[in-house]
């Protein structure tokens, strides 16, 4: 058994001390309250009032080690123990697989690698797949951004069972531009599906986006990029998610996709409890040094973390998912325990998983503060008992 004593916890005020037992929690209490009890605390390590958290959960990542999601193989299995691993490493416990928009057929084959995959064996000290997050092919071609127009589908029942086929219990989110829904039934679908329909690439007014979320949808992809900007007259999608209660917005935290101001403005009309997650939306050369990668039948570049098609357009960066909650600390844009529970809190509200509570696993994230610096720092807690 080990006490960690002195620990600062996302949404409580006072500092507490957890009990771990076979690498499970099994008490959280009041710091304050166990030592005025007079009991002697055995086999502790003083947390020093720092911040603990679960690890990371990455709802929209692409690939990474130079391998795209999209592109997987059966002879992938062993490559993507790798990624698991890699993620791991870089603070990340649960991720979801992305495939953007291809061919049915090679959506068919990665969802079936993904479904193998998760039917193996989890190796210790591996992030965990949660299930796959499908960003397109149903997506407005305004709005396309990187994905390939020739794949685009019109979103209706027929394409949405012909790209499931049987899919649905590994499929988890899937991003749609909700003005294709001409007939008005493909959102509910979804949704009694037990899938979590997130907007995204699209050109929907506010109209239109308040009706896909009373239909059940209760997400937005990359918040800002891929649909129109917030405007006075017309909110968009976006205006309509932040001033709507229960909706979830992603983010990318890497000052290219949206500007530090433009991060500041959203965090800070949001509600802080729930409204916002960030995600790394990295490319399959995350992990990997700068340089000119194959995606899909074109290629990126990456300078600086930022990947680039050719003509200049926007495609994603290899940045990890902690890089997002440094720079909101670095750029003075949040509070440290708000950086910190936008990647590892709010994806799992999010998603409706559970956050840091007796009975979980005691994987645990220890987080540095250095103010004067503006740095914030993270390391795996290592528990042997």
């Amino acid at each position: 058994m080990i006490n960690l004593i002195n620990c600062r916890l996302i949404g409580e005020y006072n500092l507490k001390n957890i009990t771990i037992s076979n690498q499970q929690i099994t008490n959280i209490c009041d710091s304050e309250q166990q030592s005025q009890t007079g009991q002697t605390i055995l086999n502790y390590i003083d947390m020093e009032g720092d911040y603990i958290s679960l690890g990371g959960v990455d709802l929209q990542i692409n690939g990474g080690l130079g391998l795209a999601f999209p592109d997987l193989t059966l002879n992938d299995l062993e490559r993507l123990h790798q990624i698991c691993a890699y993620l791991w490493s870089v603070g990340v416990d649960e991720f979801m697989p992305t495939i953007v928009t291809t061919s049915v057929a090679k959506i068919r084959q990665s969802l079936e690698v993904i479904k193998i995959f998760k039917q193996s064996n989890k190796k210790d000290n591996e992030a965990e797949i949660l299930g796959v997050h499908l960003e397109g092919p149903f997506l407005n071609k305004d709005k396309k951004g990187a994905h390939p127009e020739e794949y685009l589908l019109s979103l209706n029942l027929e394409n949405v069972k012909k790209v499931f086929n049987n899919y649905e219990n590994i499929i988890k989110i899937i991003t749609v531009a909700p003005e294709l829904d001409t007939e008005g039934d493909v959102i509910s679908y979804l949704t009694d599906l037990g899938v979590v329909v997130s907007l995204g690439h699209s050109m929907a007014t506010a109209d239109e986006a308040k009706r896909a979320f009373d239909q059940g949808a209760s997400m937005v992809t990359h918040a800002f990029n891929a649909m129109p900007s917030l405007h006075h007259r017309e909110p968009g999608m976006l205006g309509e998610a932040i001033a709507r209660t229960g909706i979830y917005c992603g983010l990318i935290a890497d000052g290219k996709h949206v500007s530090p101001t433009m991060l500041k403005v959203i965090l800070q009309a949001s509600n802080y409890e729930e409204g916002i997650f960030l995600v790394s939306d990295a490319l399959a050369p995350m992990g990997l040094d700068d340089g000119i990668y194959p995606w899909d039948e074109r290629t990126i570049e990456v300078k600086n973390g930022t990947a680039t098609l050719p003509d200049g357009t926007l495609s994603g960066t290899t940045l990890p998912l902690f890089v997002g909650a440094q720079n909101l600390v670095r750029w003075n844009i949040c509070t440290v325990e708000r950086a910190i529970a936008l990647v590892t809190d709010a994806p799992r509200k999010a998603m409706k998983m559970p956050t840091l509570a007796v009975g979980q696993k005691a994987n645990l994230i220890r987080w540095h503060h250095h103010p004067e610096q503006k740095q914030l720092n993270w390391e795996r807690i290592e528990i042997n008992g």
